[in-house]
């Protein structure tokens, strides 16, 4: 936690993807298909307390959302729904702070938020 914080002195922004070096912002997989992920991510996304969904394009498995912090700084999520084929699907998130300077690992913190969420929503549908 220590060494996220430090990264974020300098860095404000933070994504997931498969070739990721930290463990925990691997692409979470589930084995539904992409339009029954999305649905279940939306309606996820739409419940959660502090987060406001921008924008969804279905098409692309796209969602945009904001976030507002304690300190009044705004957060930028991308979240994405990828088909990996017929019966898979993966689900990355890219989290940037406007303004200046660092994040202290915020961006890293709501990655984690948003995927212990969707974890246990789709728990019954998560790839190891």
């Amino acid at each position: 936690m220590l060494k996220r914080t430090l990264i974020g002195l300098l860095r404000s922004h933070e994504q997931t993807g498969d070739r990721a070096k930290d463990p925990k912002l691997k692409s979470h997989f589930y084995k539904l298909a992409k339009d029954k992920a999305w649905d279940e991510v939306i309606s996820t996304l739409k419940k959660m307390q502090g987060y406001k969904v921008l924008h969804e394009v279905q098409s692309v498995g796209e969602i945009v959302l904001e976030k507002r912090t304690a300190l009044g700084r705004t957060m930028d999520i991308t979240i994405s729904v990828i088909g990996v084929n017929p019966m898979q699907s993966a689900v990355d998130i890219y989290s940037a702070s406007r303004g200046s300077l660092g994040d202290l690992g915020s961006n890293y913190r709501v990655i984690l938020d948003l995927y212990r969420t969707l974890d246990k929503k789709l728990a019954a549908f998560k790839v190891s």
